[in-house]
């Protein structure tokens, strides 16, 4: 009786509680990350308690996944209120780690963590979180370098920038790659696009994964669609994604759309819930973005078998080896895009070449097993 109880009180020292806040309700790239942290952690080891600021698709897959999140709002431009019910949660819960994603939720937590004493781990995913423009940058940030046991960037590039426009210094930011579940990515490849709108089978069905915002630079790739089609007009383009607050900008780009002639062969498909189908149903993966982090479904379509031509925007050049894992080209060049487009759509043998080294590097590399480890020595650090 005596070791059963000794073994009890074993696991209950080494049971950690971390709490997961992030300040958008997603999709994205960034909440899948924060929503794979809060669920895939060994609940042997880790309990998690998951704040979120409201109802939307993360507060959706939470629950599919088995976590009913708390509700705390944090509107405003600095919340008071949320302040305090961050603390309240974190005392009640004791909380032993805090682990926030993007700028806001990094400043309130690493402040949430001076008041209890919590140590913060901040992870910052693309150049949005750092933009010069922010209100009151300083200010947060040095707010960040007080409260922040450990921070994290995405990519090298994106630690580099923080070092050089923050208070932040580089010696100091640990970097630490998204990653996916590579399983979920091995699909044997689909022909349902073609069905579903018709197209011939021998049609090249070019994709963009990415929600619907000035970032993704979709106005670029509409116009370098135009380029291609009036070289290869068996060409055809999906974007999945979703517009959120953005839907002045997908009129603007339907409005493009339609004046460049292309309504015919470029579909806006809204929001998927099966970017491992969708990304199996396209020949290419093309990104046009003016600026990214570690784009998740990028690593997704490498696993997935889609070839990349995407921007040096950022993440893009630390993701991938220029003509052996995929091709890269200038930020807001449609010609670019159509040529490397060109190049991979008149040769089979480069595609398979490159969607062969993409998959082997990044299962290597990116897999979630990968990742959750390394946030797992930061945790128990």
């Amino acid at each position: 009786m005596l070791i059963v109880v000794w073994f009890a009180q074993e696991t209950k020292i080494f049971m950690k509680t971390i709490l997961h806040t992030i300040d958008t309700t997603g999709p994205g790239g960034a909440e899948t990350v924060f929503i794979d942290l809060a669920t895939r952690l060994p609940n042997d080891r880790y309990r998690s308690v998951v704040v979120i600021r409201g109802k939307g698709w993360v507060y959706d897959e939470l629950r599919r996944r088995g976590v009913e999140p708390v509700l705390l709002d944090c509107k405003g431009s600095f919340n008071v209120s949320y302040l305090k019910g961050l603390c309240r949660i974190i005392r009640e819960q004791q909380v032993d780690v805090i682990q926030s994603h993007l700028l806001g939720a990094n400043v309130y937590c690493s402040i949430a963590g001076i008041v209890t004493g919590r140590p913060v781990v901040a992870t910052f995913h693309g150049e949005v979180d750092i933009g010069d423009r922010e209100r009151f940058k300083r200010l947060k940030f040095a707010a960040i370098a007080k409260g922040a046991r450990h921070v994290v960037a995405v990519t090298d590039s994106l630690r580099d920038d923080i070092d050089a426009r923050t208070l932040l210094s580089a010696s100091n930011i640990r970097v630490i790659y998204n990653g996916i579940n590579t399983r979920d990515f091995m699909l044997p490849a689909g022909n349902s696009l073609h069905r579903r709108y018709g197209w011939d089978e021998d049609c090249l069905v070019i994709g963009s994964l990415g929600n619907i915002r000035p970032a993704k630079g979709y106005n670029v790739l509409l116009r370098a669609a135009r380029q291609i089609i009036d070289r290869n007009d068996k060409c055809r383009f999906v974007i999945a994604g979703e517009a959120r607050q953005d839907s002045a900008l997908l009129a603007e780009l339907l409005a493009l759309r339609k004046q460049l002639g292309l309504d015919e062969y470029v579909r806006f498909l809204g929001f998927t819930d099966n970017a491992a189908q969708f990304l199996a149903d396209i020949d290419i993966f093309l990104s046009s973005s003016i600026s990214e982090g570690l784009p998740l479904s990028a690593i997704q379509a490498m696993v997935a078998g889609a070839p990349i031509v995407a921007t040096r925007c950022g993440g893009y050049q630390g993701l991938i080896d220029d003509g052996k894992t995929g091709l890269l080209v200038e930020v807001n060049n449609p010609g670019a895009i159509h040529e490397a487009v060109e190049k991979l759509a008149a040769s089979p043998d480069m595609r398979k070449s490159i969607t062969e080294r993409a998959r082997q590097y990044a299962v290597a590399r990116y897999d979630n097993a990968v990742m959750l480890d390394s946030y797992r020595r930061l945790y128990d650090g």
